[in-house]
């Protein structure tokens, strides 16, 4: 991996980070085509917010994401939009799948359906020094795959939260 800086209008940088993003109640409910859909979607995203995408894989319950981006990116905005546009896209493409473990929320004001959440509030950011970064990415890639398939959903039978 290459590690230059990168020149800005005023200054050189960087700067990379490792997020982390936790399904709501930690549920195990992201398939292995829904990692990949999220990965394209958080390609996207990066792109837009001028960030490098430079690895991203998870769990059934859970995201890493590893980025390099510019001290002018307002991550707390940054993360808000990947959270809020993952949450919607992953929500419309996933309903039937998603709709088993999370249900609707109510408007209290309207007594309308609103969306379903997808992500837990907190996340967690760190940043990465440039001598871990090649450990980081290895550990990313390497998410185990096996806990993919304990993924546990309720039978129509089952009762929910």
């Amino acid at each position: 991996m290459e590690r230059k800086h990168i020149p800005r209008s005023r200054g050189v940088s960087n700067l990379h980070a490792h997020l982390v993003l936790v399904t709501k109640y930690r549920y195990k409910v992201m398939t292995p085509q829904m990692l990949n859909r999220l990965t394209e979607i958080i390609k996207e995203l990066c792109e837009k917010w001028q960030c490098h995408f430079i690895e991203g894989n998870g769990e059934g319950d859970h995201y890493h994401l590893v980025f390099r981006y510019f001290p002018q990116t307002a991550l707390d905005k940054f993360i808000g939009n990947l959270k809020s546009v993952s949450s919607r896209k992953m929500n419309s493409e996933f309903t039937e799948h998603l709709g088993k473990r999370y249900y609707p929320k109510i408007s209290r004001r309207t007594g309308k359906k609103t969306a379903r959440t997808f992500w837990n509030e907190a996340y967690s950011i760190d940043s990465v020094g440039v001598t871990k970064l090649d450990v980081l990415i290895k550990y990313v890639q390497n998410q185990p795959a096996i806990l993919l398939q304990n993924i546990h959903l309720p039978s129509d039978a089952e009762e929910t939260d």
